[in-house]
């Protein structure tokens, strides 16, 4: 379609799926289902293509409903900060009666599909909707613990996968979440470090301390060492099913000490760029880590 001018308009089609994804934001969702189906392939003793499916589905309508519920609460904290006024709601491309429909439906859909894996993984779906969407997301303009909050529906997707496989939860799927649960604070304290201005026209507390300070800094590096110490326990053979080859836990440690580095550089300048790096550090160490993991147990 052109304009009088002769420049070409996305399509009404075009512009509905631009809006659907990004009001479920359909990267970080399928980053969280990335972390499932890993958990899955871990779990799993039999890989079958239809739990596959129902996992990815119903964990992209599960995390979609959750970013869906999310922008309906902080529509107006949305169009005060420039990263997020463009988003369906406060640039008024979506209602708040279309928004909550897409929410409802997503939950409903995401939590019929999972409980057809099993009850146990509807279950922790439905649990994580809910600590995201009523409690971390109200706790965000209130206290920086918003984000130990957010921590634990953060960390239930990679658990998720092994649950969803095994129809269990035990010793496995709770290092999965301890480590994706430690993983968070580095990654969204960098990201908070990042966008600190911009979170602060939009009243969010974030940061542990409330500032780029010294104390925050201290804080980003301790937990980093917590998860690193976490992501290499399965190598000492106490995590049951849950294993780890030693030359596969050193190169998750060397990993883990690359993330270190940052988060030291951090602490060092405690300016934007460090953040940055860390922050993107951190996004690959939570990837690799899992490529790892499932690679390790299907190829060693």
């Amino acid at each position: 379609m052109k304009s009088a001018a002769g420049t070409v308009k996305p399509s009404t089609f075009q512009m509905v799926i631009t809006d659907f994804k990004e009001i479920t934001k359909a990267r970080l969702a399928l980053s969280v289902v990335f972390s499932a189906v890993a958990g899955y392939f871990l779990g799993t003793a039999e890989i079958q293509f239809s739990a596959l499916v129902l996992l990815v589905l119903g964990g992209y309508c599960m995390v979609g409903a959750s970013n869906a519920f999310n922008q309906v609460i902080e529509k107006d904290l949305d169009a005060k900060m420039h990263r997020t006024k463009n988003r369906p709601l406060p640039s008024g491309r979506m209602t708040v009666a279309q928004a909550m429909t897409i929410a409802i439906v997503l939950t409903l859909t995401g939590i019929i599909l999972l409980y057809l894996l099993n009850p146990k993984t509807a279950l922790f779906g439905a649990i994580s909707i809910f600590l995201y969407t009523c409690v971390y997301t109200p706790l965000k303009t209130i206290t920086p613990l918003s984000v130990f909050v957010g921590a634990f529906p953060g960390a239930i997707p990679f658990m998720l996968g092994w649950v969803s496989a095994t129809n269990d939860f035990g010793i496995e799927p709770g290092t999965l979440f301890m480590i994706q649960f430690f993983w968070q604070f580095p990654h969204f304290w960098a990201l908070g470090w990042m966008l600190d201005e911009d979170y602060r026209r939009g009243g969010f507390k974030m940061l542990p301390t409330g500032k780029k300070d010294t104390g925050t800094a201290v804080q980003i590096i301790m937990y980093t060492i917590w998860m690193i110490v976490i992501s290499i326990i399965p190598v000492f053979g106490i995590t049951g099913r849950l294993q780890l080859s030693v030359p596969s836990a050193v190169l998750i440690f060397l990993m883990g000490l690359v993330m270190l580095w940052f988060a030291l550089k951090l602490y060092e300048k405690r300016d934007r760029m460090s953040a940055r790096s860390l922050m993107l550090s951190s996004v690959t160490y939570i990837s690799l880590i899992q490529i790892i993991y499932v690679a390790d147990k299907y190829l060693s």
